[in-house]
């Protein structure tokens, strides 16, 4: 029935509370998007405009320079360029994205999610009167990536009157990955970066699997492995820059002889080392990179004869000709990556078994395999047409060449773990009786086995006395040493008086020692030599100990 008021009109529903509150979040989420597109584009925009009024030769006006930065800003996403103005008239394109760019974007992105998200904490606590804008993690996820995508349309139709447009089939999917990722990501970390649990339409049995620790370890592991490849692949570009100093710093004054062009032509360089330390990387794997149609570099040998641009990074590539002991030196990179992913897979825990350490392992390879595959694709790509259409590292054989260097790892997981795990087998042996374990006393792990052996034989007469509350009060060394006192029910018999000789014999001792008859001798060591009176053993033997029997509930 509807509701009426008195003067007749019908009473309209009052909005839900939930999308009164989402309104306004939805729309900052969406314009935080934006905004981090706008302040990439604006950063680089800043760095052309500056460039370029500092060149004594600029080719076009303001706007030749804003369309340039808008295509250099698709680049950094991954997107491939055009350029026209070739010496042979056919359009050459530019696909070798600067990795360092990439940070760009991805740090704007990924602050605009985190911002998004950060309404989460006292939304639920607001409740309707609170003020508070609630929105869940797929809503702030969606919104603020349409804002970002929405500028990354305008700048691909903006960038296409310059001089170097993108391709718009590749930033139709270049920019939208590249924001999917830091998007989820930055939703992921405001979070509190969950682990889980999965979505419940999955079965149960995937999120048992996936939620066990060896696939956590295997991703630690594989970019422990990641992370060994490329550090040795920036060594070896560094030694080679080293080596080849003086065709660097050629070639690099060569390019140009105003300032402006030797800093655009620096910081180009700079953005391009992670790029080179992926191609050293792809280098001691051993499939190396293509320079060109026909023209590869590996450990074993230069082949063809590239037709390159004077550039200082390329003046380290290795002479053209057979290989060197020293470039065979290059494959030490990846074998210290197998020996990180087999450290880095063997977990602290001695229940794991060592199929499970092995497996571990393997899981490692294949996502440090994983790892320098996409690397591999993102750092190389075409740089013109013809003998340029084929440059950097093909990304599936040195997917396949980390894999296969980093799977030797397995034996090493399996070698750590059994090393790990050396001292608990030298405690059980030692506890059993066996005389091979008693020299590893001091060793981790074999203590605690001792200890509690003795409290299980002793029947609850040692106290169970935790190592931390021990070792949080030691005892002073000078604190007096007190016998223990037998208890009331036991005979105390007094010793006979000593004779006359007995008493007179004084012995000089250096040290006095205690013996106790639960515990080791100690010997307590005595600055001047002091009499010592030695008196005759007693008539019967003291009582060290008193059987307490249980008390009895009377019956009632």
């Amino acid at each position: 029935m509807t509701q009426v008021t008195e003067r007749g009109t019908p009473l309209q529903a009052a909005p839900r509370a939930g999308r009164r509150r989402r309104s306004p979040a939805a729309a900052a989420c969406v314009m935080g998007g934006a905004v981090a597109a706008g302040l990439g584009l604006g950063f680089l925009a800043v760095l052309v405009i500056v460039l370029w009024i500092s060149s004594p030769y600029p080719d076009s006006g303001p706007g030749g320079a804003l369309h340039l930065a808008a295509g250099l800003w698709l680049l950094a996403h991954g997107t491939e360029l055009v350029r026209y103005d070739t010496l042979s008239g056919v359009p050459a394109p530019v696909g070798v994205t600067p990795l360092l760019l990439v940070a760009l974007p991805v740090l704007l992105m990924r602050r605009a999610a985190r911002l998004g998200s950060g309404s989460e904490d006292g939304g639920e606590e607001g409740g309707e009167d609170g003020g508070e804008e609630v929105l869940p993690a797929g809503a702030v996820f969606s919104a603020v990536l349409c804002g970002y995508l929405a500028v990354g349309a305008l700048a691909t139709v903006y960038a296409a009157g310059g001089p170097m447009p993108a391709d718009p089939l590749s930033a139709a999917w270049h920019v939208p990955l590249v924001a999917v990722l830091a998007a989820a990501g930055g939703v992921w970390a405001a979070r509190g970066r969950p682990d889980g649990p999965l979505p419940n339409r999955l079965p149960e049995g995937v999120r048992r699997a996936v939620a066990r620790p060896r696939y956590a370890l295997a991703l630690r592991a594989g970019a422990g492995g990641a992370l060994v490849l490329l550090g040795g692949g920036a060594l070896l570009v560094g030694a080679s820059l080293a080596w080849h100093g003086a065709e660097a710093q050629g070639s690099f004054l060569a390019l140009t002889g105003v300032w402006s062009g030797r800093f655009a032509v620096l910081l180009l360089a700079l953005a391009l080392i992670p790029n080179a330390m992926v191609w050293g990387a792809a280098y001691g794997l051993g499939p190396g990179f293509a320079l060109g149609a026909g023209a590869t570099a590996t450990p074993l040998g230069f082949a063809g004869s590239p037709s390159l641009p004077r550039f200082p990074l390329l003046a380290a590539l290795p002479p053209e000709g057979p290989g060197t002991p020293l470039t065979w030196a290059a494959v030490g990179v990846p074998v210290a990556a197998g020996l990180a992913v087999g450290w880095f897979a063997v977990r602290r825990a001695r229940e794991v078994s060592y199929g499970e350490t092995a497996l571990t392992a393997a899981l490692g390879a294949v996502v440090c395999g994983l790892v320098m595959a996409g690397l591999a694709a993102a750092a190389s790509g075409p740089m013109g047409s013809r003998q340029l259409a084929e440059f950097g590292p093909v990304w599936w054989a040195v997917g396949a060449a980390a894999l296969a260097w980093t799977l030797p790892g397995v034996v090493v997981a399996v070698a750590v773990h059994a090393w790990r795990n050396r001292p608990v087998a030298l405690a059980r042996g030692a506890v059993e009786g066996d005389a091979d374990g008693d020299g590893g006393w001091h060793d981790s792990g074999v203590r605690e086995l001792r200890w509690e052996a003795l409290r299980a034989a002793a029947g609850g007469l040692i106290p169970d006395i935790s190592a931390p509350a021990a070792a949080a009060a030691p005892a002073p060394a000078s604190a007096p040493v007190v016998a223990p006192v037998p208890p009331a029910e036991a005979p105390v018999v007094a010793p006979a008086p000593a004779p006359a000789a007995a008493a007179a014999a004084v012995v000089p001792a250096r040290a006095l020692t205690v013996v106790s008859a639960v515990g080791p001798e100690l010997t307590v060591p005595v600055a001047a030599p002091l009499p010592v009176v030695v008196p005759e053993p007693p008539l019967a033997p003291p009582v060290v100990g008193a059987r307490v029997l249980a008390r009895r509930k009377p019956s009632a």
